[in-house]
């Protein structure tokens, strides 16, 4: 994954984690937080390296779906890029 999904996917992750399900978060938190591998989180969960790839590829399509729905993450990043031109306009 390149690191532009992966900072996409921590801030859709950062937003919405309270949706995921206990599995999800606990694979998606040492996938993005600690950098493992899949086979570091398979070791570490005592699961396959399968489950891991299934757990990150369904939590990652739910996070999507949660910011075409709500748009959260799209409305904190303009809001971000607003206030960064309000700061510059008056410094």
């Amino acid at each position: 994954m390149e690191i532009e999904e992966k900072i996409k996917l921590a801030k859709l992750y950062d937003a919405y984690k309270p949706l995921l399900s206990k599995g999800q978060i606990d694979v998606i938190e040492q996938y993005l937080s600690y950098d493992l591998t899949i086979s570091e989180i398979a070791e570490n969960l005592g699961i396959s390296r399968q489950a891991v790839l299934d757990s990150i590829t369904k939590a990652e399509k739910k996070l999507v779906k949660f910011e075409e729905e709500l748009s959260f993450v799209e409305r904190i990043d303009k809001l971000m890029k607003e206030l960064e031109i309000y700061k510059n306009k008056k410094g």
